[in-house]
């Protein structure tokens, strides 16, 4: 695979990253065929890997620590924090306190000495991005970390995490890891360019829609039993998505490509696209993945995907995706009952 920049790092990586979240009780739960499908990949030649301290409750690390004995410096080993890890509210978020408990967590589970790249999972309104980039930074001086990212930010959230990083003289953000595929293009309107903006690189979650752009989900047909759709299932049933397939899987065969091929290669055509996660479960899903790796498409075949989904548009939300408190809290978008009397 032709090596991309990630940002103005320094560092190259892959088109395609190998995201580890079905590795473990979540999804794969036979290790040792989790550690060939990394060794596989890495042959392939993928060289960045994607994880977090949350995924199976840790057990994905784990994996891919045991995964990464012996080959541990020819990887771009990712991971994340931020998502709870227990019933204590201090176990998660982007806090000082947690941040400098769970790298200690992570580097032990990964078994390494440091982090090539660490994200803060989510957005955290409770916490103040300065104090979380403080802690980011003493990381990377320690050595335990290399580079530090985003993931999920509001593109306005994105832009301050910059501004109080040159202000305050600390480590700023260097990638950022949104979800991109051809059903959610909402990115491109702001955050690509602003990333682009920053020099920073991207890595792009779920580029098959949760396996909607698979083509195992149709219309008018009874929806897989599986735990996707009762993780995402307004997703994965979506009208406008179903309609959006429709249309796309008589495109891809067409082009001679499967949908999954033609997903996988929108991804990773547009410029402001580092890598793509790819997030197998099984090594079949994972060797039809790579068979795709050098897929490219026409600028005929991009145009027609613009005309079913147009650039800088979602078609529905993904049920994960992130929404701000001042959208999800009546008590930020309505005044006070007495308020609205007197008034």
């Amino acid at each position: 695979m032709k090596m991309r920049d990630l940002g103005r790092t320094g560092i190259r990586v892959s088109p395609y990253c190998l995201g580890t979240m079905m590795f473990g009780r979540a999804g794969n739960t036979d290790g040792a065929d989790c550690v060939r499908m990394v060794h596989r990949a890495l042959d392939a030649g993928i060289n960045v890997i994607d994880t977090a301290d949350v995924y199976s409750g840790g057990e994905s690390e784990e994996i891919v620590g045991r995964a990464l004995k012996g080959r541990r410096a020819d990887v771009v080993l990712a991971t994340k924090v931020n998502g709870s890890t227990g019933a204590d509210p201090n176990r998660g978020g982007s806090s000082r306190r947690w941040i400098t408990t769970a790298v200690e967590d992570s580097l032990r589970r990964l078994g390494t000495d440091h982090i090539d790249l660490y994200q803060v999972h989510h957005p955290d309104p409770l916490t103040d991005v300065e104090e979380t980039l403080s802690a980011l930074t003493d990381l990377v001086r320690a050595g335990k970390v290399r580079a530090i990212g985003s993931s999920n930010l509001p593109v306005s959230e994105i832009v301050e995490a910059q501004w109080v990083a040159e202000r305050r003289g600390l480590q700023r953000f260097r990638t950022e890891q949104p979800t991109y595929s051809v059903l959610n293009r909402g990115i491109e309107s702001e955050i690509l360019p602003t990333c682009r903006r920053y020099g920073m690189g991207v890595l792009v979650w779920s580029p098959l829609a949760s396996g909607l752009l698979t083509g195992r989900y149709r219309k008018g047909r009874p929806a897989p039993v599986n735990p996707r759709m009762r993780w995402v299932p307004r997703h994965l049933t979506d009208e406008g998505k179903l309609d959006a397939v429709e249309r796309l899987l008589p495109l891809a065969r067409e082009a001679g490509l499967s949908l999954t091929h033609l997903a996988m290669a929108f991804a990773v055509a547009h410029p402001g696209i580092t890598s793509a996660i790819i997030g197998p479960r099984t090594a079949d899903q994972l060797e039809d993945l790579l068979a795709g790796a050098t897929t490219t498409l026409t600028d005929d075949v991009l145009d027609r995907i613009d005309a079913i989904v147009p650039p800088g548009t979602d078609v529905g939300p993904i049920d994960v995706s992130y929404v701000p408190p001042a959208i999800t809290r009546t008590d930020l978008r309505r005044r006070a009952a007495d308020e609205r009397a007197a008034a």
